[in-house]
């Protein structure tokens, strides 16, 4: 998908919203559940730490970065795009400026 140059050249980069990041975490837990996996396993196959899923599942002081979020894309086979539009439909609250 081409996402691999992205995060050499931002890595550190932190992107989400106070009001976005709930949902975001949200979402992503909904993809945790629904994938049946383990948080090791889950970690592995969207090419994130274990801690980061922890983290994001606990949602703690953690602050999601966009190379997380790109991440978890790959590792489902969707575009940022997809992703954050799923968040829009399951939080319509939630609108993110394009």
């Amino acid at each position: 998908r081409g996402l691999k140059t992205a995060f050499f050249y931002y890595p550190s980069v932190s992107f989400v919203e106070d009001e976005l990041q709930p949902a975001i975490y949200k979402y992503i837990e909904y993809l945790f559940e629904k994938s049946g996996s383990s948080k090791r396993k889950f970690a592995k196959d969207h090419f994130i730490e274990d801690s980061t899923v922890r983290d994001i599942l606990n949602r703690g002081d953690y602050q999601i970065s966009l190379i997380t979020i790109f991440r978890i894309c790959e590792g489902e086979n969707i575009s940022p795009s997809e992703f954050f539009g799923e968040v829009e439909n399951m939080f319509p609250e939630v609108k993110i400026n394009k």
